[in-house]
């Protein structure tokens, strides 16, 4: 069963390439997306990106406004705002964003570089119980 539904915690509709899709080439859009398959080639978005569990993207760059890894990523990541790689997550490739969060038991071979985004933003800010609850609604 997929972690992600086909929604955003603000019930935004999102697009969802399933299972059996493979994709190959230059991708762009600007709301969010959801790949359950395969994709190879390069993603240049103004959205939000979703690799649900099971999917593998091969990109040689990557570059949306957030990214969220449930499967595996292999490229080049630049995220403007954050990238969030969860439990059971592959990352393989640099990765450059505002905010980066990495759970337990996520494969992560790579750089990662801070961008700084619009504000500035304290990373000890928030409580555990916090961080954990938003996980827990991303996940649903």
């Amino acid at each position: 069963m997929a972690r992600f539904e086909g929604k955003t915690r603000d019930s935004e509709a999102v697009v969802v390439f399933g299972s059996g899709t493979r994709f190959d080439g230059l991708l762009r859009f600007k709301e969010t997306l959801c790949i359950r398959g395969k994709f190879k080639g390069t993603i240049e978005a103004t959205g939000a990106l979703i690799v649900d569990k099971g999917a593998v993207v091969e990109a040689d760059r990557i570059s949306v406004s957030s990214l969220v890894v449930y499967g595996t990523v292999i490229g080049e990541v630049r995220a403007m705002d954050k990238v969030d790689m969860l439990s059971g997550a592959e990352v393989r490739g640099d990765v450059s964003a505002a905010r980066l969060r990495i759970a337990d038991g996520v494969l992560f071979e790579g750089q990662c570089a801070m961008i700084r985004g619009d504000k500035e933003t304290e990373i000890f800010s928030r409580s555990t119980e916090e961080i954990k609850a938003e996980l827990q609604r991303a996940r649903q």
